[in-house]
C-alpha cells in the first residue's frame, strides 16, 4: 500500500505550509526545502505532481493493498535531498534520521523521533524514481519557476546549450585488468553457485583468485625496456611475453574448468540465473583474452570500436574533449538547455555521438516541448554547415558560431548586435553546468545504465527546484529588510514626536 503524501496529520506534525526557514542561510537545504514547499503550496503545480508520481505504481500493483510503503512524496525529497546537497546514502540516512527542519518537510512531528530510515529502504524507494517521470515533473516545475523568477509572461525567450561530460564509477581501463575484473567475478560467483549446489570445485577461490592477482601484477609490472642496446630491448620483451602468456594461460585453465563446472549446476531458475550471469562475465573475458592476444603477442592495434572500458558499467564511453589536463574521460555525454531565468528547460544524454551530432535532435525536441522558443545560441563544438541551415528552419535566431576562418558574410552575420549580445550572455550556461557538477554530476556512483539516466534526471529537477528556492528566499530577504527600515523609520519619528523641542 503507497499513496502520494499521508492527507491526515499527526499529532505534534507541522503542516508543510507553516514550515520556518532560516533566511540567513546559505546552504543548499534551506533552499532546496522552500522550493519544494513551494510546489506543495502551489494547487496548480501540486495536482500535477502528484498524478505524476502516482504514475510510479507498477499497472499490476494494487495502491490499496498490503502494508503502507513510504509515500511518493517522501521518496521525492529524499531523492531531490541527495543530488542537491551530492550527499550518499549514509549521509542522507543521517540527515533525514535528525535534521530537524528536514524530518518536517517528510511529515515528522516533535512526538515523532523514534522513527528511522533503514538505508537498504532509502535505496530502494529513491530506485523507484524513473526518468520519464521527473523529465515530466522538471517541465512544470520550470513553468512556475519562471512565473516566480517573473519572466513567465514573456511569449518568446532564447535559451543557450551546453555539453559536458558526466563520469561513471570506473577505474582507468587496461586490457589486463579489465580481465582480472571478469575472472575474479567468474570465480566468485561459481564459488556461490557451487556452494548452492553442495560441488566442492570451487572451494578454493579465495586461493585462485590471489594466485590470478600474482600473475596480473607480474604482467602489469614489467615495462618495456628504455635502453639503447637491442639485446636488453629483445630479452625485455620476450619477458613481457612470457608474463602476459602466462597470466592468459592461467585464466584459460580457470575459464575451462568453469565451463565443465557450469554443466554440473541445476536447472532451477536460481541456478539458471546464476549460469547466465557466470557466462556474461566469462564472455567479457574471452574477450580481453582475445585483444591481449592480438595486442601483446600479435602486434595489432585494437580498434577503438572493439574495446570496453568497464564489464560492470558496460555504457562508459572514451570521451576526449582536448581540455587543459585532462586528456581523457570515462563516462557519458550530457547536453543541457537553460533559459534566461537560469533553469534547465531540457537535457540529453548522448550515446557515441558528438556536439554536431545531437545539435537538430535536441532543438527539435526542445522546440516541441517549449514551442515559444524564439532562439538558441550554441558554442564552436556545435558547428557544422548543414546544422546551420536545419537550424534556421527550426528557430528565429540561431547563433552558432563557425569554427576556423570566417567569410566577410559570416563576419557581418556574427557582428549584429542581437548574435553579439546572445554570444555574451551564452557563457552562463558554463555557470549552470558547474553548479550540476558540484552537486553531483561530476561523477554518477550509481550502478548500471537505468540508474545513470535516473541519476541525471534526478539532478535536474533538483537543481530547478534549488533555483526556486533561491529565488523565493531573495524575495523574502528583501520584504524583511524593507520591514525593517519602516519600523527603524517610523519608530524613531514616534519617539522624537513625544519629545519637547529643546529649542522653543
Amino acid at each position: 500500500m503507497r499513496t502520494v503524501i499521508e492527507e491526515q496529520m499527526k499529532i505534534g506534525e507541522c503542516d508543510i505550509s507553516q514550515i520556518q526557514f532560516d533566511l540567513q542561510s546559505r546552504d543548499e537545504i534551506p533552499k532546496l526545502l522552500m522550493g519544494l514547499q513551494y510546489i506543495y503550496t502551489t494547487p496548480e503545480l501540486r495536482n500535477p505532481v502528484y498524478d505524476l508520481l502516482e504514475n510510479l505504481t507498477p499497472p499490476r500493483v494494487n495502491p490499496e493493498v498490503g502494508r503502507m510503503g513510504m509515500t511518493y512524496w517522501k521518496i521525492l525529497v529524499l531523492g531531490t535531498l541527495r543530488l542537491a546537497c551530492n550527499f550518499d546514502y549514509d549521509k542522507l540516512k543521517e540527515i533525514a534520521d535528525n535534521h530537524q527542519v528536514v524530518r518536517q518537510m517528510l511529515g515528522h512531528g516533535i512526538l515523532d523521533f523514534s522513527s528511522r530510515y533503514p538505508l537498504q529502504t532509502i535505496k530502494d524507494n529513491v530506485s523507484l524514481l524513473t526518468p520519464d517521470v521527473l523529465d515530466s515533473i522538471n517541465r512544470f516545475v520550470v513553468e512556475f519557476g519562471q512565473q516566480v523568477q517573473g519572466k513567465g509572461e514573456k511569449e518568446t525567450f532564447l535559451a543557450r546549450c551546453g555539453s559536458f561530460v558526466v563520469e561513471t564509477n570506473v577505474h582507468y581501463p587496461t586490457d589486463i585488468n579489465l580481465l582480472l575484473d571478469a575472472m575474479r567475478k567468474v570465480i566468485t560467483l561459481l564459488s556461490l553457485a557451487c556452494a548452492a549446489e553442495g560441488l566442492s570445485e570451487w572451494r578454493q577461490a579465495g586461493h585462485n583468485k590471489r594466485k590470478l592477482k600474482r600473475a596480473y601484477r607480474k604482467a602489469q609490472q614489467l615495462k618495456r625496456s628504455t635502453s639503447k642496446d637491442p639485446k636488453k630491448k629483445a630479452q625485455r620483451e620476450q619477458a613481457i611475453q612470457e608474463a602476459y602468456l602466462g597470466y592468459l594461460d592461467l585464466s584459460l585453465s580457470f575459464l575451462n574448468k568453469a565451463t565443465s563446472t557450469l554443466k554440473k549446476l541445476g536447472q532451477s531458475p536460481l541456478s539458471m540465473a546464476r549460469v547466465l550471469a557466470i557466462e556474461h562475465y566469462m564472455n567479457h573475458a574471452h574477450r580481453q583474452i582475445s585483444q591481449i592476444m592480438r595486442r601483446v603477442i600479435l602486434g595489432e592495434s585494437i580498434n577503438h570500436d572493439e574495446k570496453v572500458f568497464s564489464i560492470f558499467e558496460e555504457h562508459t564511453e572514451w570521451i576526449s574533449k582536448g581540455k587543459a589536463g585532462v586528456p581523457q574521460e570515462l563516462g557519458r555525454k550530457v547536453c543541457i538547455v537553460e533559459d534566461q531565468c537560469g533553469f534547465i528547460i531540457h537535457h540529453k544524454i548522448m550515446t557515441r555521438q558528438t556536439d554536431q551530432d545531437i545539435t537538430i535532435p535536441i532543438t527539435r525536441e526542445l522546440k516541441a516541448l517549449f514551442p515559444d522558443l524564439a532562439g538558441c545560441s550554441f558554442d564552436k563544438g556545435f558547428y557544422s554547415p548543414d546544422n546551420v541551415k536545419e537550424l534556421g528552419t527550426v528557430l528565429d535566431q540561431v547563433v552558432l558560431p563557425k569554427k576556423g576562418k570566417r567569410s566577410q558574410k559570416q563576419n557581418e552575420q556574427e557582428s549584429t548586435k542581437a548574435f553579439v549580445s546572445a554570444r555574451r550572455q551564452h557563457a552562463a550556461v558554463e555557470s549552470a553546468i558547474n553548479a550540476l557538477e558540484n552537486h553531483g554530476l561530476d561523477r554518477c556512483p550509481d550502478k548500471g545504465e537505468d540508474s545513470f539516466y535516473r541519476y541525471i534526471s534526478l539532478a535536474v529537477l533538483s537543481r530547478n527546484i534549488q533555483i526556486i528556492g533561491h529565488l523565493l528566499q531573495q524575495k523574502q530577504l528583501k520584504q524583511e529588510r524593507r520591514k525593517n527600515r519602516y519600523r527603524q523609520t517610523w519608530g524613531s519619528n514616534r519617539s522624537n514626536a513625544g519629545q519637547p523641542d529643546i529649542a522653543a
